[in-house]
């Protein structure tokens, strides 16, 4: 008889990252472009919980989530450091890299896992820590499949990326700009970069036993 787990994997530590990575990568999906409520992993116990309903009107323009067993940490804020050319010590959030996803395909619920095709991404500063946003394409999607880098996406949709992640944490009333620089869009070969560099620094964390419970900020 077939072994049955008797619980649910955690997504972020026990879920592969599958083999092809970085072409290919597993990603679970926190939220979707319906939400309008933002959704974030608890990394503790591996539920799927309501962080804070969104202030404004603007939604995540893809399906957005994380890429199992990775870390943005020293190694991910040295790599963002030297293509800043920056001086200055960079650190990474401390948490899973985040991906987002594109797709022709409404997916109406996150708390999903599905695979993705990396092609570019956002170099993000927040609150001076390294917080890269993956772009990638939905493995076998009819409108994106033939994609294969960043800069063959419309200019518009990534427009749309970039004001998410530039407005999504303002609060109405507030006259204090927003903690979130994005200092440029990168194509596929630093996107298979970024990755390649959180999973060593996630086998870093792991091998460390350092248990950082800094996602939900």
């Amino acid at each position: 008889m077939a072994h049955v787990p008797q619980f649910q994997a955690h997504p972020w530590h026990g879920v592969p990252i599958g083999p092809e990575a970085p072409g290919i990568v597993t990603c679970y999906i926190e939220i979707v472009p319906t939400d309008t409520a933002k959704f974030e992993l608890d990394k503790t116990s591996g539920i799927l919980r309501l962080d804070r309903p969104q202030k404004f009107s603007n939604h995540c323009p893809t399906l957005y989530g994380f890429i199992p067993q990775t870390y943005c940490g020293d190694g991910v804020g040295a790599l963002c450091a030297a293509s800043l050319r920056s001086r200055k010590k960079i650190r990474g959030d401390g948490d899973p890299m985040d991906i987002c996803i594109l797709t022709e395909r409404p997916i109406l619920h996150g708390n999903i896992l599905v695979r993705a095709r990396p092609i570019g991404g956002l170099k993000l500063l927040d609150r001076a820590e390294a917080d890269d946003k993956i772009i990638a394409v939905l493995e076998g999607d009819g409108m994106y499949s033939d994609v294969s880098d960043v800069g063959e996406v419309p200019e518009g949709i990534i427009d749309r990326i970039k004001h998410y992640f530039l407005t999504y944490k303002e609060l109405p009333g507030s006259r204090r700009a927003p903690p979130v620089q994005v200092t440029s869009v990168y194509g596929r070969s630093h996107a298979h970069r970024a990755i390649r560099q959180s999973m060593a620094d996630y086998r870093d964390l792991v091998g460390q036993g350092k248990g950082e419970q800094r996602r939900g900020r």
